[in-house]
């Protein structure tokens, strides 16, 4: 699915020189490199505050942490993500909330939210799924509203930019209180094994983040609050940094591959092409077709034979996993998440996708589905 080894190749000499320059100074936790990435990212993103991390699943389960929700709080979320964005709600003692989502983009669908709202509701998350953003025009005046957070699950779609109905234009991840992110090796900016960022332009909670990262500690050994050790190491700061200077031509290098797979699949009976939100540019982490009146499985199959990465995301929506059921759902009550849970297909998506890789794999699909 991920071609990481002919994207290494490629800034071979940068990253190498970049690991050893870590090695050589033995400042390996929170040395030079760190924060030399952290400035890169927010001249990047146009946001006062990065926050790195370890991962993405703590990013997000810091961001929750800083802005104070108490265990009971409610939470709402996409039914249709990957478990991390309800497993630190849950881990927290926080009650998560899903919701159904658009059939088009697959991203959170306000409406939803607004009607799963009730008084004990303190935060909502949008997913930016699979790359491009959710609907964060409707999102925000929702939260305005009802008084509520926003933390951006930024994971699948860093480097992603938003233009507002008003022609303002930002970053993902940069919109709400908080924005969150993960580097895991196969996302867009991925270093080589875990790592993520927290972003705000609210410096009195940038400051509680940066608090809670490291152990709860204002002063040194003085633990004013409870929290957690969570900290992006210096090689994988060093790494991010040469890859960052690259992201937008990785971001273009997938939607040339995307624009090859639409032409391929355009208009075919069996096969519905990601739709492109109009106000969000795509960065294609993924390129996800609904699949119509075919087995999945069997096709997913046919491809695997013929040494073609297929993925299923996401094969079961969170109110179905044995972990999260609860009686307050049901088989039925979420039936755009079902459907897409039924029927989606991922095709391989990266960097270093060429012309032959992709009329090969278009070709396959295309005679599984026609025969």
């Amino acid at each position: 699915m991920v071609d990481l080894k002919r994207q290494y190749e490629k800034i071979k000499p940068e990253i190498d020189q970049a690991i050893t320059e870590v090695i050589n100074s033995t400042a390996f936790i929170n040395g030079p490199a760190v924060k030399s990435f952290q400035e890169d990212l927010e001249q990047y993103l146009g946001v006062r505050h990065v926050i790195p991390c370890a991962n993405g699943t703590d990013a997000l389960q810091v961001a929750m942490m800083a802005l104070g929700l108490k265990p009971g709080d409610e939470v709402i979320t996409t039914n249709f993500t990957f478990i991390a964005t309800a497993e630190v709600i849950a881990l927290l003692g926080f009650t998560p909330v899903v919701v159904d989502v658009d059939p088009d983009t697959f991203n959170i669908d306000p409406e939803a939210v607004r009607r799963a709202i009730t008084p004990k509701t303190r935060a909502v998350v949008p997913v930016h799924l699979f790359g491009q953003c959710a609907d964060m025009d409707a999102i925000m005046q929702i939260a305005a509203e009802y008084n509520l957070f926003v933390i951006e699950d930024n994971c699948q779609a860093i480097g992603a930019a938003y233009t507002f109905k008003n022609g303002t234009r930002k970053m993902a991840g940069t919109i709400g209180h908080v924005g969150c992110t993960s580097f895991f090796p196969s996302k867009n900016l991925g270093c080589y094994g875990d790592g993520g960022a927290i972003f705000t332009n609210d410096d009195d909670l940038a400051k509680q983040l940066r608090v809670v990262v490291n152990h709860g500690m204002t002063v040194r050994y003085y633990h004013d609050y409870v929290g957690v050790n969570s900290r992006l190491d210096s090689i994988q700061a060093a790494v991010l940094k040469v890859k960052l200077a690259r992201l937008d031509q990785y971001a273009a290098a997938r939607r040339k591959a995307a624009d090859y797979y639409d032409r391929a699949f355009s208009g075919h009976p069996a096969l519905k092409i990601p739709a492109r939100f109009e106000r969000s540019t795509h960065v294609f982490h993924q390129y996800t077709l609904v699949t119509s009146g075919i087995d999945r499985a069997a096709l997913q199959e046919f491809l695997t034979s013929r040494d073609i990465p297929a993925m299923i995301y996401y094969p079961v929506p969170l109110h179905m996993q044995k972990a999260y059921l609860d009686p307050r759902y049901r088989e039925g009550d979420f039936p755009v998440t079902e459907h897409l849970c039924n029927t989606v297909i991922s095709l391989p998506m990266h960097t270093e996708l060429d012309e032959e890789q992709l009329e090969y794999i278009t070709k396959s699909v295309l005679e599984f589905v026609n025969r």
